[in-house]
């Protein structure tokens, strides 16, 4: 992407604050209303973003860039088992802490082909942690791969839906998680 002048970033810089403020608030994305609440013309915002699923996607992309780095970081660790848990643990956090996180993860499509490497690189690097719990011994033999994107998000819905508050959101989780994990461990 080349630079933006200056106004360009700013405006930029103005619309991402104001969707993630209205996403984490758990108000609807609409890029009309990202506009009036940034005191923008929507044609600056459309110039921007030509989609909500574009903005949204945008907003997401510096936590899926941290899991990303997280899981690559996790799979040079020498504890298989310790490796992987630690990743479902960040994955989860984030699932149930960031409300951009659910939508984008759980889309089928999306509007930029980043999100679409950074999803890719994440269950890749999501099953080749699993593999090498699984592959010394940690992990039940009935259990598969294709089994931890559901279970996870199982996890995210329990604890976004039984109304924890925020601040309890992630202890839940890890509980959650906890359990999951006595299920899983051979």
């Amino acid at each position: 992407m080349p630079p933006q002048r200056k106004d360009a970033a700013r405006n930029w810089d103005r619309i991402t604050a104001v969707a993630r403020e209205l996403v984490d608030e758990g108000t609807p994305l609409q890029l009309n209303d990202v506009a009036r609440r940034a005191g923008l013309g929507v044609g600056t915002v459309y110039r921007h973003f030509a989609t909500t699923e574009a903005l949204l996607e945008t907003i997401a992309t510096p936590r899926l860039e941290h899991l990303t780095a997280h899981g690559r970081q996790a799979l040079t660790a020498d504890d298989p088992w310790h490796a992987l848990r630690d990743f479902l643990e960040r994955t989860v956090e984030a699932q149930v802490t960031d409300p951009s996180m659910v939508k984008v993860v759980a889309a089928t499509t999306d509007a930029l082909p980043h999100t679409t490497e950074l999803k890719q690189q994440l269950w890749s690097i999501g099953n080749a942690l699993f593999a090498r719990a699984r592959d010394a011994g940690h992990v039940r033999p009935t259990v598969h791969d294709s089994d931890i994107v559901p279970l996870m998000c199982g996890i995210a819905y329990a604890v976004l839906v039984h109304g924890d508050k925020p601040d309890d959101r992630i202890t839940s989780a890890h509980r959650y998680l906890d359990t999951l994990l006595e299920g899983l461990h051979a």
